[in-house]
């Protein structure tokens, strides 16, 4: 696989998986109380702080055939290390941080009075956050998706770590970046990853703008 075509499927995988958990932290921090936010928000924060090498070591640790996890999933035919799986593992913590600090400023703007009129009309409170929290978030999802998507297509120290530079496997573009720097008259692959990178990160942002217009209108439209 090329590292254009793999760094766009890491960067899409990635995103996908951490969409999810992203949501549901976000609403934990955000609209509970439990007593364990403070903790849960650190262990967030941690990948944005900790040297991506660090991250990359310890996510090797755990995903290592030799760990207990690890072992699992390669039994399991799901192997990350070393692995393009270990590119997507990668890519989803290092962008988790940004896509959970996103949606929770979304879900902060929004007025807690509206999830309160939902719930005294009888809404449970799943259909409150699927109905009224979950529509009231999108523009956050959609920024915390692109920076997500962004922060993991340039990822380097932890993909390194846990992926390998295997060409055509995991070596995504800025590995392919980083081996053509090592080889003589590699300036002009580099050139063509470096507008690859530019174009998809663009795209991104357009695809973004694109889909927050579309869900305005709906919004208007159910009105």
């Amino acid at each position: 696989m090329s590292p254009i075509l793999l760094s766009l499927t890491v960067g899409l995988t990635a995103t996908a998986i951490s969409l999810p958990p992203g949501i549901l932290v976000s609403w934990i921090l955000e609209r509970t109380r439990w007593p364990g936010r403070g903790l849960l928000h650190v262990l967030v924060l941690l990948p944005l702080v900790l040297p991506p090498v660090v991250t990359g070591y310890l996510l090797l640790k755990t995903f290592s055939p030799n760990a207990g996890l690890g072992s699992f999933l390669q039994g399991a035919g799901m192997p990350v290390a070393f692995h393009w799986l270990g590119a997507v593992v990668a890519a989803a913590v290092v962008g988790f941080p940004l896509l959970v600090l996103s949606v929770t400023l979304s879900m902060k703007a929004i007025d807690p009075r509206m999830e309160i009129v939902s719930r005294s009309l009888g809404r449970s409170p799943g259909s409150t956050f699927w109905r009224v929290t979950l529509p009231l978030s999108w523009p956050g999802i959609l920024a915390g998706s692109v920076l997500s998507f962004a922060r993991g297509l340039g990822e380097f120290g932890a993909t390194i770590i846990v992926a390998g530079r295997l060409p055509r496997e995991t070596e995504t573009i800025p590995l392919a970046i980083y081996s053509a720097m090592e080889v003589p008259g590699g300036e002009e692959r580099i050139g063509v990853l470096v507008a690859a990178s530019f174009i998809l990160c663009v795209a991104a942002v357009f695809a973004a703008r694109a889909l927050d217009s579309w869900h305005r209108r709906r919004l208007e439209l159910n009105r």
